[in-house]
């Protein structure tokens, strides 16, 4: 099965195998929002993939 490349590019995996992921809405259009909004939106999200996507979206995986 291929992998997803568009989609893992924005995945990070956590050396305790969590996956990260940006926020979404915080590319452009920025300059409106406090700064403390565009600073949490710099953090990564933790989300939980079960086994079967996990090979079809992770390449290290």
């Amino acid at each position: 099965m291929k992998t997803n490349k568009s989609y893992s590019k924005r995945l990070k995996l956590t050396k305790n195998g969590k996956v990260l992921s940006r926020k979404p809405g915080f590319n452009h259009f920025n300059a409106k929002q406090s700064r403390t909004t565009q600073l949490s939106g710099k953090k990564g999200q933790s989300f939980l993939i079960k086994n079967k996507p996990k090979s079809h979206l992770l390449p290290f995986s």
